[in-house]
């Protein structure tokens, strides 16, 4: 930012993009002169402060020339230079000169050649005497010259005299005779320095020119003999009797970086880069004062009479430091970045305003001061509201959290993570009950704000317009707070909800608003009129406003070519008098009322695209933000313009009252996004589900619950990572599978790699039979735990929630989530000696939360997740639905009584529900209790629950308390703080409870003075309960099962981790290990002696291949693994084996399996890299990125030495490489490789690397696949070289039809194709034998006999199969669904 004092010293001129800014400095009050179009990129003001001269930056570079005290434009012309970085006038005014490029990209000074030819920069020299008399200004001199100009000025004691310095320059300028020339001076040993800024000073002895250095040197240089006199340089230094930094002369290290100087008769102020303005003395013998900035100085300037030096930073902070009374007063702050939304506060008249350099901004309307700000480093502000009612305010960000900000203490009230993508629309209700958001994912969420705190109601999925983009306008409410209104669920439709349950309403066709125009119309943004008489506005893509009834959406209007583009902001003021629109960089404001024609007056000011414009809340002025924050004011009269007149127009335009300034202040909510809560997914929607409804009876009283079902709202899901959450799939399930009888199968489901850390409760282990249990994927896995040998119990469609086992050990029922082609979720009964699936039975609608067996196994309770909300009580002897209840909130656990079977306990929001099973003969019903969650608690959720010894019921709650009931007398009696997160596991046994949250603690508790402490009522307290150990495991504790003494047990977090706990020893050993995120790779050692695995989560491990067990692993942060390949057996001897790879941001690593270490780190790639392999010698590595590059580099040196491009434009989907003999395919070198790209593309090409010599031998181009709907894209292009024929190709993802294609290098044509049911993921060719897997999106692997043609369809994957690996000796083929490594025996290798 350039800024400059008037003559006076009592005001600013400054530039705010395409505004120019006098600020005076008392008053605080502004002068705007507009007319540039673009961002105006220098200025300067002549010696009587009368003449003002402004460029503006993009080409052709346009100069104004302005009457300072009236604002009267004089002049505007076009310059020769290309784009003006600098200005200058001399004291007189007559003379004005301007720096930049030439319109040859080179920088320019004037007509007279100043001695060079190739020429950099140029230097105009403009007479302008005449222009204040009417004339124009005239060119004078024109130069070009090859040095580096950062800085040129103007003599003031000679207009015909400059100096200008930049790297390793200081150039003495002279005009005469109408040219330009200039001269260096000769700098000696300081000719290598980058000078930025100079300033000449009237001396006793002549005129000395001050110039300075980003090394922090400053020379003195005799403007007459153009030779250094003095010549000092600036390091930074503590002295030891305060902080202030001292200068020294010539020594080394690192000097201060100057970036500016300003010099008077007394003093020299100088700018730095490191934020400091310091004042010296003209000897630079010690510092006189000193102001730090937040961010680097570009600017500074003494006042005329010495008293105030002006600065301004690179952060657009604008401020002055007053040298008498040594006080820094600040002038101008601002965001240092795009504006992107605002919002106002009606009751306190302020303004909110959030931007793209990660700040919120709180403004007083009144003042135009800033009164606070926050920051967010790591995400940024999308959207913006005020509370109507409440000191409130409510961000939206791109991570897609919601935050509420207290605005009276400054910090973060409640954080929501409910969406997934960034948060698009934010909008409150009038009335304040209620906020609404939206995200880029196409979610609206739903809050209550009518109390203390922000809590979330509800969702739904898929009804936001996915194709809409960030805009005030994208959520409405009406102003009677009743009707909500966004595009959605398509560009093409607005759907307008009730705001109190979010039933659909209306949906409104927009495309049909246009029937004429060529294109279908879509619809913008929206905005609701005041009520009466009720109107919705919608702006068109075909640039018209149309006003349609909010009720029936009938079109009462239209208002067509509002803008020449789309309006991307709407505004209506409060009375409905004027309609504010704002596209590209204008905005218009219109007669609203007027029926016909209606008048409209365009304000241009903006030199970037408006992206949000509001009335203020007083109505008197309007707001628009983009570029910077403008504040307009309304002269129209305040009463409507009577009949005959022009309706509703304003008297005079309305001006340009205020441009808020530039700074970003100091982060005053750290740590915004820390807090405990994990990112919650959202749930998605198809239709309203059937819910159950049960009055609630009075606090304390006994009520029967009527099973009567509704149709409700569905529920969002509580803010509790206990409550279950299935992983979003798109993949859809196969209908029609190939499955061989039993004994015929080819492949034989061997081991699993990996545990589901989504899944809740389950794993089951009793130590005195052995049974231990736990679920991957849609599978139950039965482990021994001795010898490792697993049995799978396949039937479940999708992924398993939960798991119980009865107490006699001879069932375990698992549920499953509801599956597409099904209307209720699965429970499966299993025998637990035979393995077999006794009974399938069904009741819920979209998940199973928790499941508990009765003392005696005589019931089975199953308890529904927040979509569903029912309890259903089985009978286990039967498998028939007892009875069924249907619940008014989510709970989150249910457990039975284990001293009395006939009660069971529940807990949720604000209350422990008490069931107590009722008998009459074959019938049974359920009879409720609650009991509120005691003051004391607070207010919070009850997440977890187990039964004590009798009559004590232990409860883990959200916010990491243990409450202990007496479930005889109905009370809770003691309350201690357990952990610092929520509490989901709680177990107990005897005299000792185990807590595990998602703190990722594990906490042993003694808790053997509880029962006496139930005598002392609730009196009770907690110092009798103490903590006797503690673990801390790799993620949030989900699931866990121990010994009857407690001393040991086995523990299941979200990492997806199985851990051996023992007490005794204070240990705990991995048992069962997997990736947390999407598996991207595997591969094997030549030996097949270990395998490696790669993932999104940004690790590398590798594995026994015999036992399946961890043995190493290699992590990255903040970076996805993403493709994988393991050096081959010519590379290096077996113990110096390595693996190589890729991750997303486009580094490739070379780690030593033997050495356990990371021995080479590469960045060939800018892109992401999607598949790498070695050659066949080992010696080279070629990779692939997602812009459709391949890498050649050698891991010994480091080194990229060949990219390949003839792919670029699709993603790289496979790389491979294996050896020929030399001249096969008549083509040179030992190595062939291929690369297959995802535009149904495959090159073959011959290399023999060491020569630098590769070659194309075929190229492979087919019709693409037509994309499905479903689908959404198309799939990967696969390609592999036939392992039992060299000549072979063998591809899937080529062509219009799913096949295996078989390609003869040398016949150069198709000579086989295979047809296949659906378009292949994934394929591995067994080295071996002929047969060929292949991985399908609808969850179905396929074996391929290429000989018989013969196919076998296997089902074990809960998703997409995107990986298949034959390893080396074909015994075994591992695939991948995201997270779930399955590991088939090949019985017919």
């Amino acid at each position: 930012m350039q800024a400059l004092w008037t003559r006076d010293g009592a005001a600013v001129v400054y530039p705010c993009h395409a505004v120019i800014v006098i600020l005076h400095v008392d008053t605080r009050e502004q002068r705007l002169f507009l007319g540039h179009t673009d961002k105006v990129s220098a200025l300067a003001l002549d010696g009587s402060g009368s003449l003002l001269a402004s460029a503006q930056a993009r080409p052709p570079s346009m100069l104004r020339l302005w009457d300072f005290q009236t604002g009267e434009c004089l002049s505007l012309f076009q310059s020769p230079v290309l784009t003006i970085s600098s200005l200058s006038f001399s004291d007189s005014g007559a003379l004005l000169c301007g720096i930049g490029k030439d319109r040859h990209g080179r920088t320019v000074l004037g007509p007279g050649q100043g001695g060079g030819a190739a020429c950099s920069r140029m230097v105009v020299a403009w007479a302008t005497d005449q222009v204040g008399r009417g004339g124009e200004a005239v060119i004078l001199a024109k130069a070009h010259t090859d040095v580096d100009i950062q800085a040129f000025e103007v003599a003031f004691f000679d207009e015909t005299r400059m100096a200008s310095c930049g790297r390793g320059s200081v150039q003495l300028w002279r005009l005469r005779g109408g040219e330009l020339r200039f001269c260096p001076v000769d700098l000696g040993e300081h000719h290598a320095l980058e000078f930025t800024d100079l300033a000449f000073r009237q001396a006793q002895d002549g005129h000395t020119l001050y110039v300075c250095s980003r090394s922090g040197h400053i020379l003195e240089i005799d403007h007459q003999h153009m030779a250094v006199r003095h010549a000092r340089r600036l390091l930074p230094m503590q002295t030891p009797g305060g902080p202030l930094p001292q200068k020294q002369t010539f020594s080394s290290g690192p000097g201060i970086a100057i970036s500016s100087l300003s010099v008077s008769q007394a003093m020299c102020a100088v700018g730095s880069e490191d934020g400091y303005l310091r004042l010296w003395p003209l000897d630079f013998s010690s510092v006189l004062l000193e102001a730090e900035h937040e961010g680097a100085i570009s600017s500074v300037l003494i006042s005329p009479n010495g008293l105030r030096v002006l600065s301004a930073t690179s952060f657009g902070h604008l401020g002055f430091l007053d040298v008498p009374s040594q006080e820094y007063s600040v002038l101008v702050r601002s965001h240092a970045a795009l504006v992107v939304a605002l919002a106002t506060d009606c009751s306190r008249g302020q303004l909110a305003t959030v931007s793209q350099d990660h700040t919120v901004r709180i403004w007083d309307l009144a003042t135009l001061q800033q009164l606070y700000d926050f920051m967010s480093r790591e995400e940024a502000p999308c959207a913006i509201a005020f509370h109507p009612t409440q000191p409130t305010l409510f961000c939206g960000f791109s991570s897609g959290a919601v935050r509420s900000f207290s605005l009276e203490a400054a910090e973060v009230l409640v954080e929501h993570r409910c969406h997934q993508g960034a948060i698009t629309g934010l909008v409150t209700s009038p009335d304040g009950s209620f906020l609404f958001s939206s995200c880029s994912q196409g979610t609206l969420a739903q809050y209550h704000i009518g109390g203390p705190w922000c809590r979330i109601l509800r969702m739904a999925a898929n009804v936001v317009c996915l194709d809409s983009c960030l805009s005030p306008n994208a959520l409405a409410v009406s102003g009677d707070s009743r009707l909500l209104a966004f595009v959605g669920p398509s560009k093409y439709m607005v759907t307008v909800m009730s705001t109190a349950s979010l039933d659909e309403l209306l949906k409104i066709d927009v495309s049909a608003l246009d029937l004429a125009g060529s294109h279908l119309n879509s619809a913008m943004v929206v905005c609701f009129g005041p009520t009466p008489p009720g109107h919705l506005l919608v702006s068109t893509s075909s640039n018209m406003v149309a006003v349609l009834d909010a009720s029936s959406g009938r079109v009462v209007r239209e208002l067509c070519c509002v803008h020449p583009v789309a309006c991307s902001s709407l505004a209506l003021s409060g009375d409905g008098r004027f309609l504010l629109t704002a596209a590209d960089r204008a905005i218009k404001v219109w007669d609203y009322l007027a029926q016909a024609s209606p008048s409209c007056q365009v304000y241009i000011g903006h030199s970037e695209p408006v992206q949000a414009v509001a009335f203020t809340p007083d109505q008197q002025q309007l707001l628009s933000v983009g570029d910077a924050i403008f504040l307009w004011d309304i002269l129209a009269p305040t009463e409507r313009s009577p009949p005959g007149s022009v309706q509703g127009s304003p008297k005079a335009p309305p001006t340009c009252k205020a441009s808020l300034g530039a700074r970003q202040l100091e982060d005053v909510v750290s740590g915004a996004s820390g807090l405990p809560r994990q990112q919650v997914p959202v749930p998605s929607w198809a239709s309203p589900l059937q819910l159950g409804i049960c009055a609630r009876p009075s606090k304390g009283l006994d009520a029967t619950c009527s099973t009567r079902r509704a149709r409700v709202q569905p529920t969002t899901r509580p803010d509790s990572y206990k409550h279950f959450m299935a992983r979003y799939k798109a993949s859809p399930l196969a209908k029609d599978l190939s499955l061989s009888p039993a004994g015929d199968e080819q492949l034989h489901l061997k081991a699993v790699v990996g545990y589901n850390g989504n899944g809740r409760a389950n794993v089951v282990w009793r130590p005195d039979t052995g049974f231990f249990a736990y679920t991957c994927g849609c599978l139950v896995v039965v482990e021994d735990l001795h010898s490792g040998a697993q049995q799978h119990w396949v039937g479940h469609p999708e992924e398993i929630s939960t798991l119980a086992l009865s107490h006699y050990a001879q069932i375990l029922a698992s549920a499953s989530i509801q599956s597409s082609t099904a209307l209720h979720c699965q429970i499966r009964l299993w025998d637990v000696q035979g393995g077999s699936c006794r009974q399938l039975i069904s009741h819920h609608s979209t998940a199973v939360q928790d499941l508990a067996f009765s003392p005696d196994d005589g019931f089975l309770v199953t308890l529904g997740d927040y979509g569903d909300r029912t309890l259903a009580l089985w009978s286990t002897a039967t498998c028939e639905l007892m009875t069924s209840v249907c619940l008014l909130e989510p709970v989150h656990g249910v457990a039975f009584d284990p001293w009395d079977g006939g009660v069971l306990a529940c807990v949720g929001r604000g209350a422990v529900t008490l069931w107590l099973l009722l008998q009459l003969g074959a019938d049974v019903s359920l009879q409720i209790h609650q009991e509120p969650i005691p003051e004391e608690v607070g207010a919070c959720e009850l997440t977890s629950l187990c039964f004590g010894p009798a009559p004590l019921l232990y409860c883990g709650s959200n916010a990491g308390q243990v409450c202990v009931w007496d479930t005889r007398a109905g009370r809770c009696f003691l309350v201690w703080e357990a952990d610092d997160g929520e509490i989901g596991v709680l177990l107990c046994s005897g005299t000792r409870l185990v807590s595990g949250s998602n703190t990722r603690r594990l906490r042993l508790w003694a808790v053997g003075a509880v029962p006496e402490l139930r005598r002392k009522g609730s009196g009770a307290r907690s110092h009798s309960v103490f903590m006797e150990h503690e673990l801390t495991l790799d993620g949030a504790v989900v699931s866990a099962v121990f010994h009857d003494s407690m001393d040991m047990g086995v523990v299941g977090t979200t990492a997806g981790t199985l851990w051996y706990v023992s007490w005794a020893e204070g240990t705990n050993t991995r048992l069962i290990s997997g990736h947390r995120s999407q598996v991207n790779e595997v591969v094997f050692s030549p030996s097949e002696s270990h395998c490696a695995t790669c993932s999104d989560d940004g690790s590398v491990r590798v594995w026994s291949l015999a036992s399946m067990e961890l043995l190493i692993q290699f992590q990255v942060l903040s970076q996805s693994c993403l493709c994988l390949a393991w050096s081959p057996p010519s590379c290096r001897r077996p113990e110096q084996q390595q693996v190589v790879a890729g991750y997303s941001d486009g580094t490739l690593r070379v780690f030593s399996v033997s050495r356990t270490a990371m021995e080479l780190k590469m960045h060939p790639h800018q892109a992401a890299l999607t598949t790498v392999a070695f050659s066949a010698d080992g010696q080279t590595i070629l990779s692939g990125d997602k812009d459709g590059l391949v890498a050649v580099s050698r891991p010994r040196t480091g080194m990229t030495f060949r990219v390949l491009s003839d792919h670029r434009g699709a993603g790289i989907c496979t790389i491979q490489s294996t050896r020929k003999e030399y001249g096969d395919f008549r083509a040179e070198g030992m190595d062939l490789w291929l690369a297959a790209s995802g535009d149904q593309r495959v090159s073959v090409w011959a290399s023999d690397w060491l020569r630098n010599h590769c070659e194309l031998v075929d190229w492979l181009s087919f019709p693409a696949p037509v994309v499905t709907e479903a689908s959404g894209c198309l799939p990967p292009t696969l390609a592999a070289f036939c392992p039992w024929d060299g000549a072979l190709l063998v591809c899937v993802g080529l062509g219009v039809h799913p096949e295996v294609v078989f390609y003869s290098l040398y016949q150069k044509q198709v000579v086989k194709k295979i047809p296949l049911p659906f378009f292949a993921m994934s394929m591995s060719l067994s080295p071996r034998a002929c047969l060929v897997a292949v991985g399908f999106a609808e969850r179905v692997l396929t074996l391929v006999d290429c000989v018989s043609g013969a196919v076998q369809d296997f089902a074990g994957h809960d998703d997409s199969v995107k990986l298949c690996r034959f390893a080396p000796s074909s015994r075994l083929l591992f695939t991948v669904a995201h997270n779930e490594i399955l590991v088939w025996e090949v019985m017919s290798h």
